[in-house]
């Protein structure tokens, strides 16, 4: 029963479709490819025009269906070429369906032809499992390649399981964790500060300016909307106010804007921008990046934050900023990504051993995959 339940093995699979497709050339080969081509051509038409042909053919009443038959199958016997293979299975079919009256010429007559052109079918058909025997050989391969790459996929997964265990668990991530936390919470207090106090115009110009600043990640003001707002009496008021108003019909905007409809369409086209600016794009992630990745980013952040917020805040920037240089980043931070990532169960089959002997055995896997393939290559279409 497990036997016959064990998913067949990829790589036995395409080493089995390899010498099935070995064989089918082989024998192909022996004959000759274009006299194999040439007789499966002639096969093919004759026992079509057969099958097409019988009713009528073998009815009493329809002397022109036995005409019509007679006139496809001599010109298509003609052009069949005197030494094709086989040549004395078409002729005796030939004789078979052609020494009768029409009032004689029955079903058996046409099943005795076939029997007849047997040896010429059985080579013609060479082709046939030549094309399958192709294609189950494609299908093999491209299993085989579905499992490489799940197999990677697997191994590059353990292996970052085993490298995250390798860190010290224990370490002391607070000290990480705190300064990251205290620049988030300063940040994002002073950003709904700055939304609240200072006029869209400014804003605008802020982000305008940090777009200088790509690490900081905050979003591209629209264009449209900060020409309006450069120029435009209403680009004194606040972010607030302008969401508020872009949720205005436009009689009611008459009382509040000078134009509104130019408002609507550079301010009201843009309220989902507007009432979604935070200070996201501003903070640290937990866990954080790898020193040289956040190393350059608060470098950038340092710069975009002194533009509205205090020095205070500008301080907790720096920090996290310091952090990066220190000798105990990378091991604080190595704890602090495996805390999160890695679950019980994988820990567990840390200590175990498991996942070492379950990268082992999928490395064996995967050497005796890449080698199937590099035996095996594609077809040339």
């Amino acid at each position: 029963m497990d036997g016959e339940s064990r998913e067949a093995d990829p790589v036995e699979s395409l080493q089995a479709a390899a010498s099935t497709l070995s064989r089918r050339r082989a024998q192909i080969d022996e004959i000759g490819f274009g006299e194999v081509r040439t007789l499966s051509e002639a096969y093919h038409d004759v026992a079509a025009i057969l099958d097409r042909h019988e009713e009528k053919a073998t009815d009493q009443d329809d002397f022109q269906g036995y005409v019509e038959f007679r006139d496809a199958l001599s010109n298509r016997l003609e052009a069949v070429p005197a030494d094709v293979r086989h040549g004395d299975a078409f002729i005796e079919a030939n004789e078979t369906l052609t020494t009768r009256v029409t009032s004689s010429l029955s079903s058996s007559d046409f099943e005795r032809a076939r029997d007849q052109l047997r040896p010429a079918r059985e080579e013609a058909e060479l082709l046939d499992s030549l094309e399958e025997a192709e294609e189950s050989y494609r299908r093999a391969r491209h299993a085989l390649k579905d499992r490489e790459s799940e197999v990677k996929s697997r191994i590059d997964r353990l292996e970052r399981v085993k490298e995250l265990g390798e860190a010290d668990i224990d370490a002391p991530v607070h000290e990480l964790r705190d300064l990251i936390e205290s620049y988030n919470d300063a940040v994002e207090a002073a950003f709904e500060q700055f939304i609240r106090e200072k006029s869209a115009r400014e804003v605008l110009t802020w982000l305008e300016t940090a777009e200088s600043y790509p690490l900081a990640e905050t979003p591209a003001p629209p264009e449209r909307l900060c020409e309006f707002l450069e120029t435009a009496a209403i680009g004194d008021e606040s972010v607030a106010t302008l969401v508020e108003y872009a949720g205005y019909s436009r009689s009611k905007l008459d009382h509040y804007v000078d134009d509104p409809k130019t408002f609507s369409a550079a301010v009201g086209t843009n309220k989902r921008f507007l009432e979604t600016l935070d200070a996201d794009p501003l903070t640290v992630s937990w866990p954080p990046a790898p020193a040289s990745t956040l190393r350059w980013r608060t470098k950038e952040l340092v710069a975009v934050v002194s533009r509205f917020a205090d020095d205070d805040v500008v301080a907790h920037a720096r920090k996290v900023h310091e952090l990066t240089h220190g000798r105990e980043y990378e091991r604080l931070r190595d704890a602090a990504v495996a805390r999160e990532e890695l679950t019980e169960d994988q820990r567990d089959r840390l200590r175990r051993g498991a996942v070492s002997d379950e990268l082992e055995t999928l490395r064996d896997e995967y050497d005796r995959i890449v080698s199937c393939l590099d035996e095996h290559p594609p077809l040339d279409d």
